[in-house]
């Protein structure tokens, strides 16, 4: 984002300067001597946080202002708890309902359920319980962020949320 005095300028599209003088769709490409020369100024904005755990606004410097979201429901409104918890088990409905058709035709002609497909099922179950657990048994919002799968820079994994087992042979 860029700024010439308190007006936001977008790389791409011409824009009128303060007194009158407009200016091509390619200003972008200028140096910093001719955007200096136009008081044009580069904003950085900040990099938002986890909309799922904070309410956030940006002003027009870019600069974020961010309150974490209640844990808890209040009235009506579902806390932050309640929305992931939620999203656990329409996970888990999605994941078990691909394999449906085997407890179908179990019931339907009495056909087995093959076994790697009992144990996914299983499976997915068990995670979802402890991905549940471990949002009721977060004390506050790190806490809650720390339940996430991430990745760090050496290729280590940490968190719970989200990280279904696989479906074996």
């Amino acid at each position: 984002m860029f700024k010439h005095h308190n007006i936001t300028i977008t790389p791409g599209k011409a824009w009128t300067a303060s007194n009158g003088t407009q200016h091509p769709a390619n200003w972008h490409l200028w140096g910093s001597e001719e955007r200096k020369k136009w008081n044009i100024t580069e904003i950085v904005e900040d990099t938002p946080p986890d909309s799922r755990l904070y309410k956030w606004v940006m002003d027009s410097n870019g600069k974020i202002t961010s309150t974490a979201k209640d844990l808890d429901d209040s009235g009506d409104v579902l806390g932050v708890k309640s929305t992931l918890k939620n999203a656990v088990k329409n996970q888990q409905g999605s994941l078990l309902s691909q394999s449906d058709w085997a407890i179908i035709r179990k019931a339907d002609k009495g056909t087995a359920i093959p076994s790697n497909i009992q144990t996914w099922r299983d499976a997915i179950r068990t995670k979802a319980t402890e991905m549940e657990n471990a949002i009721d048994g977060a004390s506050d919002t790190d806490a809650v962020a720390a339940l996430f799968v991430s990745t760090d820079k050496d290729g280590k994994q940490s968190g719970i949320l989200y990280d279904w087992p696989e479906l074996g042979e």
